[in-house]
C-alpha cells in the first residue's frame, strides 16, 4: 500500500507514507497556507480532513530556485479504511463476492490481515485521499485568510475554490517505483501475443482505465474478423464492385453484434472490480462554476446559483450557431477538396505519368492534414464556448463537449466521403479517398502519441541523468523522495480517456461505414490498435503523471456515440448494397421501386438491431442473480441491526 515502503514524519510524531503532492503557487500567503494545512490536519468532528501532511524538503538542488509550497499528504490506516466505508468502496468478500466496506466487517473481507496494511491498494488510499480533500469544506470563512479575491462561503469546498483562483496549481498522486516497473514488464517492455494485464492496470490506475484499454482489447480482437474477410478481398484484388456486397451485408451483423457483447464484458469486468453495483457520488459544483450566491435546496448549503435560462441562452444563441458555422467552413473546405481533386484528375487523364499519378493523391493528403488541424481548433473552441456555458456539475459540462466534439468531427471526417458515395457515386475515388484519409490520420496520430512521447520522455531522461550524478556526489544509493516529487511535478498531466475514445470512435466509423468499398481498413485499424496499446501504455508509465483512480463502471456517454455510429452504419451499408449494379439489375425498369425496397430492408435491419439490443442483456444472468443475492443480504442486515438498534460507535 505504501510507495516504496517510504515513511515520513509529518513533524507532529506521527508517521505516514506519502500518497498525494499538493503544489501551491509560489506566491501563495503565508497565513493561506497555514490555515490549509491546519484544516487538512483537523480531525473530522472539526470540520477538518484528519490527513497528514509535511512539506517537501529541498533536496539535492538546494541551491536552485524551486517552489517551496510543496506538501506531501498521507493518512493513517485507521483514516484510510474509515474513508474506505465513507466512499462505499467495493472489496471481495469472504464468499467470493464484492460489498461495499465496512469497519464493522472488515475481518469478513479477503485480504484483510493484521491491521489491513495491504488491504487496500496505493490507488485506493490516493482516490480516498483525493475524496477527503475534496470534501473539505469552508465553516466561517468569507474568503481565504490572505486572499481576499478568493471568496469563500459555508459549505464551500476549499480545494475546488483554491483551484479555481489559481492558488493550487496542480493535485497529484505519486508513482509507486517498483510496482510501475513491474507493471510496465508486463504491459509493453516484451513483445508478445497476449492479452493485456487488465487486472494490474486497474490495481494501479484505476477503473476507469481499465475500461479504456478492456475496450481498446475488445475493439481490437473484435476487428480481427473483418480483417480476415477483407483481407482475401484486397489481396486478390476482386475491383468489381459487385463483389463487396457481401461484405457490406457482413458490415451491417458485425457492428450491431461486437457493442452488445461488448455491453457484456463491460459489466463482467465492472462486477469482478466492484464498480457495477456501486452508487453514484453526490456530485459537487464544478471548479469553474460560477454565480450569484445563493441556497440548494438538496443539501441546504449555500452555493452559486445561475439561471437554467442564462445557460439556455448561451447554448442555443451562441453555442449552436457557432457549431453550425464551423460545419459550413467545413463544407467550404471540403467542396476546395473536390476542386483539387478535379484538378489533379483533369491532369493525369491528359499527361498519365508517374508523377501525374502521384499527384492525384496529394490533394487527399493535404485535405486529411487539414482535417485534423481543424479537429484541433475546433476542440480548443469547443471546450471554451462549454466552459463559458457554466454548467454546473462536471458530467453536464463532459456531455455538453463530447456533443460538440462528436458533432464536429463526424461530419469533418466523413462529409466528404458520404458526398462521394451518394451524390458523385464514384466508388474509384471512394476507395482512394478513404484510404488516403485513414492512412494519414492514422500516420498523423502516431507522430502525436509514439514519437513525440519518446521524445518527451528522453528530454525527462536527460534531466533525471543530470539529477543522479548529483545524488551520486553525496554518495546517494537511490533518489531521493523530494527529487522524485520534483520530477514527476514536471511530468505532464494526463487530461483523461477523451482523446482516446475520440480516435477509436472515428476509427470505429472508418471501418464499420465505409469498408465494404476498401477492405484492408479493418487490418489498418487493426494495426494502429496494437501500436496504440504499446504507445499508450509507454505515455502512461513514463511520460503522464499518475491520474487519480477513476471509480467507473462501464465506458459512459461514449457507449452512446458507438451505438448511434452502428445505427448510422447500418443505413450506409443498405444504400451502398441498394447502388451496387449486382442489387440494380434485379430493379432495370423502376429506381422507385428499388429505393422502397433499399428502405424497407434498412427499416427492417434496424428493428432487428433494436430487438437484438433487448434480446441480448446488459448484465449477464450468472452477475444478475449474484447482485439479485447481494441485494437481498443487504436487505436482511439491514432489518437485523434495526432490530438491535445497535448505537455503539464505528472503530477501525
Amino acid at each position: 500500500m505504501w510507495p516504496s515502503g517510504i515513511t515520513l514524519d509529518d513533524g507532529g510524531g506521527s508517521a505516514f507514507a506519502p500518497l498525494v503532492v499538493l503544489e501551491l503557487a509560489p506566491d501563495t500567503k503565508e497565513e493561506a497556507v497555514a490555515w490549509l494545512l491546519s484544516r487538512i490536519r483537523d480531525p473530522q468532528h472539526s470540520g477538518g480532513a484528519e490527513l497528514l501532511v509535511r512539506q517537501l524538503g529541498p533536496g539535492v538542488e538546494a541551491g536552485e530556485k524551486t517552489n517551496p509550497n510543496v506538501f506531501l499528504v498521507g493518512a493513517s490506516r485507521r483514516r484510510l479504511l474509515s474513508g474506505a466505508e465513507d466512499l462505499g468502496l467495493f472489496k471481495e468478500y469472504s464468499d467470493g463476492s464484492m460489498r461495499g466496506f465496512t469497519c464493522a466487517n472488515k475481518l469478513n473481507f479477503k485480504g484483510f490481515t493484521g491491521d489491513g496494511d495491504d488491504f487496500l491498494s496505493m490507488a485506493e488510499c490516493q482516490y480516498i485521499i483525493k475524496h477527503e480533500l475534496d470534501t473539505l469544506r469552508a465553516k466561517e470563512e468569507t474568503h481565504v485568510p490572505g486572499h481576499s479575491q478568493a471568496k469563500l462561503y459555508p459549505g464551500k469546498s476549499i480545494v475546488r475554490r483554491l483551484q479555481s483562483k489559481g492558488i493550487l496549481v496542480q493535485m497529484f498522486p505519486l508513482h509507486e517505483k517498483e510496482e510501475l516497473k513491474r507493471l510496465s514488464f508486463s504491459w509493453y517492455k516484451k513483445v508478445k501475443l497476449a492479452f493485456q494485464p487488465l487486472d494490474d492496470i486497474r490495481h494501479y490506475y484505476g477503473e476507469g482505465l481499465g475500461l479504456y484499454f478492456g475496450f481498446l482489447e475488445y475493439f481490437t480482437l473484435a476487428l480481427v474478423p473483418m480483417a480476415l474477410v477483407g483481407l482475401p478481398y484486397y489481396l486478390f484484388d476482386w475491383e468489381d464492385y459487385d463483389k463487396y456486397v457481401v461484405f457490406a451485408a457482413f458490415n451491417l451483423v458485425w457492428c450491431t453484434i461486437i457493442l452488445e457483447l461488448w455491453k457484456q464484458f463491460s459489466a463482467s469486468l465492472a462486477f469482478r472490480w466492484g464498480t457495477l453495483s456501486r452508487k453514484r457520488a453526490f456530485e459537487e459544483p464544478r471548479p469553474g462554476f460560477h454565480g450569484v450566491l445563493g441556497f440548494n435546496p438538496v443539501t441546504g448549503r449555500e452555493e452559486p446559483v445561475y439561471p437554467a435560462a442564462k445557460r439556455h441562452v448561451r447554448i442555443y444563441l451562441v453555442s449552436v450557431p457557432f457549431v453550425l458555422l464551423c460545419l459550413y467552413l467545413s463544407l467550404h473546405v471540403m467542396m476546395i477538396y473536390f476542386q483539387m481533386e478535379g484538378w489533379a484528375l483533369t491532369l493525369h487523364d491528359q499527361d498519365p505519368t508517374f508523377w501525374t499519378g502521384v499527384l492525384v493523391f496529394v490533394p487527399s493528403v493535404i485535405y486529411a492534414v487539414v482535417i485534423e488541424i481543424m479537429n484541433l481548433i475546433y476542440r480548443y473552441a469547443a471546450e471554451f464556448l462549454t466552459e463559458w456555458e457554466n454548467h454546473r456539475l462536471e458530467s453536464s459540462y463532459q456531455n455538453h463537449l463530447v456533443l460538440k466534439v462528436l458533432v464536429f468531427n463526424f461530419f469533418n471526417c466523413f462529409a466528404s466521403l458520404f458526398y462521394i458515395a451518394f451524390v458523385m457515386q464514384d466508388m474509384v475515388l471512394l476507395r482512394q479517398s478513404l484510404a488516403t484519409l485513414l492512412i494519414t490520420s492514422q500516420i498523423l496520430n502516431q507522430v502525436m502519441e509514439a514519437f513525440l512521447p519518446y521524445w518527451l520522455q528522453r528530454r525527462r531522461n536527460k534531466k533525471m541523468i543530470r539529477r543522479v550524478q548529483k545524488r551520486r556526489t553525496l554518495g546517494e544509493q537511490e533518489l531521493p523522495l523530494e527529487e522524485q516529487v520534483r520530477l514527476e511535478a514536471d511530468m505532464s498531466t494526463y487530461l483523461g480517456t477523451f482523446d482516446d475514445y475520440l480516435e477509436l470512435f472515428l476509427l470505429f466509423g472508418y471501418v464499420s461505414l465505409f469498408s465494404c468499398v476498401y477492405p484492408l481498413a479493418a487490418v489498418l485499424v487493426v494495426l494502429n490498435n496494437v501500436t496504440e496499446v504499446y504507445s499508450d501504455a509507454f505515455k502512461m508509465c513514463h511520460v503522464f503523471k499518475r491520474p487519480f483512480s477513476d471509480p467507473a463502471a462501464n465506458i459512459g456517454v461514449w457507449q452512446l456515440a458507438f451505438e448511434a455510429m452502428s445505427v448510422i452504419a447500418v443505413v450506409t451499408n443498405c444504400a451502398l448494397i441498394g447502388m451496387s449494379p449486382q442489387v440494380k439489375a434485379y430493379f432495370p425498369e423502376s429506381d422507385t421501386q428499388l429505393i422502397l425496397w433499399t428502405v424497407a430492408i434498412e427499416h427492417f435491419l434496424l428493428a432487428v438491431k433494436f430487438i437484438l439490443t433487448f434480446l441480448i442483456p446488459d448484465v449477464p444472468k450468472h452477475i444478475r442473480i449474484k447482485l439479485a443475492r447481494l441485494e437481498f443480504e443487504s436487505l436482511e442486515a439491514l432489518k437485523r441491526k434495526v432490530k438491535a438498534d445497535s448505537s455503539s460507535p464505528r472503530r477501525c
